[in-house]
């Protein structure tokens, strides 16, 4: 097997499984920036979602200057492509982490890029709520903290779902970062790529490929379960 994979695949097999380089190295990375910046890009952006729901005109809290700057804020990082978004925060990342270059340095783009996407993504999903049940909870005497949890309630399967699709939109942009020094899988690619080793280069992206249908069946039997639990 190992002369077999020594044949075929030798860029493969020289990178190895331990040390900087190696294989086990560069899924550490890619799943450690997908994880943390998943955690404070989604709060960043539901935060954001929330704070647009309840302050738009039809929303348990009305304030049209919050509403406005809360919007302005989602959409200009909306519209920014994260390739430029690398180099505009760059010196924001120098502050927060001594450096621009690796896993950690890029968390700080990858979780302001992924924010405004979430944002809009829950902005929809919780405007999306019946307005009857709401009205119904406020007659009553509902809080506007139990009308938060009843937002998140109803709405909880679409938030898996927009969750997965933002966990796999992310897993591309940690590829992009890849490209300009975050290491990871998608530096993997590009490296060798540019070293014209394609055995790298297909198996780089088969283990890309391999981690995005697994978010994407365990979100889909999420969703599912949080559906059925619903529906008794």
């Amino acid at each position: 097997m190992i002369n077999w994979l020594s044949k075929w695949l030798p860029n493969v097999v020289s990178m190895g499984w331990g040390g900087d380089y190696g294989w086990w190295q560069s899924i550490y990375q890619t799943l450690y920036m997908t994880f943390f910046s998943a955690i404070i890009g989604g709060l960043i952006g539901l935060f954001f979602a929330v704070v647009l729901v309840i302050s738009d005109t039809d929303g348990i809290l009305p304030n049209k200057s919050i509403f406005w700057l809360a919007d302005k804020i989602v959409s200009i990082f909306r519209a920014v492509p994260f390739i430029i978004l690398l180099f505009v925060i760059s010196p924001l990342t120098q502050v927060l982490i001594g450096t621009t270059l690796g896993a950690t340095a890029a968390l700080v783009p990858l979780s302001l890029s992924v924010a405004p996407f979430y944002a809009r993504q829950i902005q929809a999903v919780l405007k999306s709520i019946d307005p009857g049940e709401i009205e119904a909870a406020e007659s009553f005497g509902a809080t506007n903290w139990d009308i938060l949890i009843i937002y998140m309630k109803e709405s909880f399967p679409e938030i898996i779902r927009v969750s997965t699709v933002t966990l796999i939109s992310l897993v591309g942009l940690t590829a992009m970062a890849g490209a300009i020094g975050s290491g990871g899988l998608g530096n993997t690619v590009v490296t060798f790529g540019q070293q014209s080793k394609y055995d790298v280069v297909w198996v780089g992206t088969i283990a890309l490929l391999l981690l995005i249908f697994l978010i994407q069946g365990i979100g889909d039997w999420l969703a599912n379960k949080s559906n059925h639990a619903a529906a008794q």
